[in-house]
Order: C-alpha cells, then sequence, then structure tokens
C-alpha cells in the first residue's frame, strides 16, 4: 500500500540561493495545491546537492507542471530542455531564461550553446538538475504505458558520470488527457509519483558508446520507468514496449 507523504517544500542549498524561483516556485507550488494532492511514494528522493537527471514517462500536455512540481517539493529546482521557439515568446521568454530552463533548436546539425547535451552538460558544470522524458514525446501507447525510449539521457549520465534517477507519475490524464481539449481541475485530482534509485549503469561504464551500448542502456532505463508506474498503477505492463516504427506512427507531434 502507498503512503501519503505531506511535502512542506524541503530546503536545499539549491533552493536557499537567490534566483527566480524564490518568485515563481512558491507561486506556481502553492496554486497547484488547489487543484492536486500528492501521493509520493516513500523512499523517492533527489540528491540535496550536486547534478542528477531525473527521466520520466510523459503521456499528458500537464506532465511538466506535475514533474516540476514533484522535483520542487523533494527540494530541487526542476529544469527542463525546451523549443528554442518558446524563448522567443514575450514574457514566457524571460520566465523561461530567468529560471534557467534550456532553449534546444530543432536545427539538429548546429553545432552550439543550444545543442541539448551541451546546455545539459552546462547545468551539470553548474551542480544542478535536469528533467528529460526519454520517450521524446507523449506515449503513442494506446494504454498509456511508457514507450520505446531515446538515448540522450544514458548518454549525458554515462558521458559525465551523472546520476540518473528514473520516475514516474500517474494521474495527470484525469487533469487533461492526452491531446486532450481544456482541463479537469475541479474535484482535486490525486497525482502519484516515485523515483527509484539512481540506475546502476556500472555494466555500461568504460565502453564505447556505441548505438547497440546506449540502446541497452536506455531499454535498462525504460524497464525501470515502467516498473515505477505499473506500481502507482497497481497494474501489470505489456510484455513489450510499444514501438512507433513498429505501426507506421509519427515519432513527433499529434496523431
Amino acid at each position: 500500500m502507498q503512503q501519503t507523504i505531506k511535502l512542506k517544500g524541503r530546503s536545499s542549498p539549491e533552493k536557499r540561493r537567490p534566483s527566480m524561483f524564490w518568485l515563481f516556485g512558491p507561486i506556481v507550488n502553492n496554486i497547484w495545491r488547489l487543484f492536486t494532492k500528492y501521493r509520493i511514494t516513500p523512499g523517492s528522493k533527489l540528491p540535496a546537492t550536486g547534478p542528477f537527471i531525473v527521466a520520466s514517462n510523459h503521456f499528458s500536455e500537464v506532465d511538466p507542471l506535475v514533474v516540476a512540481v514533484g522535483v520542487y517539493r523533494l527540494g530541487r529546482l526542476p529544469r527542463f530542455m525546451a523549443k528554442a521557439s518558446l524563448f522567443r515568446v514575450p514574457v514566457l521568454g524571460w520566465v523561461l531564461r530567468s529560471t534557467g530552463q534550456i532553449a534546444v533548436e530543432r536545427n539538429r546539425g548546429q553545432r552550439n550553446s543550444s545543442n541539448p547535451i551541451a546546455a545539459a552538460q552546462q547545468l551539470i558544470a553548474n551542480q544542478s538538475g535536469i528533467i528529460i522524458y526519454p520517450e521524446g514525446t507523449l506515449t503513442r501507447d494506446p494504454s498509456l504505458w511508457p514507450m520505446r525510449g531515446k538515448s540522450g539521457a544514458i548518454r549525458i549520465a554515462l558521458e559525465h558520470k551523472i546520476p540518473l534517477y528514473p520516475m514516474a507519475h500517474w494521474g495527470a490524464q484525469q487533469i487533461k488527457g492526452r491531446y486532450s481539449k481544456g482541463l479537469s481541475l475541479f474535484p482535486r485530482k490525486q497525482l502519484s509519483l516515485a523515483v527509484g534509485d539512481p540506475l546502476d549503469l556500472s555494466e555500461f561504464e568504460g565502453k564505447e558508446l556505441t548505438q547497440q551500448v546506449l540502446a541497452d542502456a536506455t531499454d535498462k532505463l525504460m524497464a525501470e520507468i515502467t516498473r515505477l508506474v505499473a506500481k502507482l498503477r497497481g497494474e501489470k505492463a505489456p510484455e513489450t514496449r510499444w514501438d512507433p516504427a513498429a505501426t507506421g506512427q509519427a515519432e513527433t507531434g499529434r496523431f
């Protein structure tokens, strides 16, 4: 049985340093309490200091807010990689820059700081954390289980020996179903969240990061995320993870 933990936004050195999170963090956290109740699995934790990566499942457009508040209540500041075009939107762009979010250009051939791995390395150098959705987009699985993952989070973790924390959450679909219109905020929705232990990547350390090594390590990450999701849902996960390519689905955009 899951235990409900009352979170009070544990203080950490990172959260005590002056930043725009001093303004936005408490405001967003308290407003979000009006619409949601969090149940965080016992043992879920993030390091109090130092760099880290959180890799989470992704099935609703409100997932970033769900995960960001969860990370904030666990004592760290949430940072994401976001489309560079969003940084050019008035007000929103200022908020994103002020809170240290990472701009990612769509042009994969561009070799500069907007490259997601280069930007993530900068955050890591600053002893910060980053939240990554290894699926790359909302899952295509009809039942919202995690689908095939991409290797970005694994590559960063292995190249820089950064602890990688699998995360799972469930309940966001009650607020906004995948690609649905509108939000359902009342009555308050129950959100469940779990953070696993840092993923053991010792079997891959020191190896050349070939496509096969990255694929095997990514599969291990997705298996752990799926295990956590199954625990939150109280259901058995499918034997095989959904693969969009096998069903002729596009990997980005609506479907």
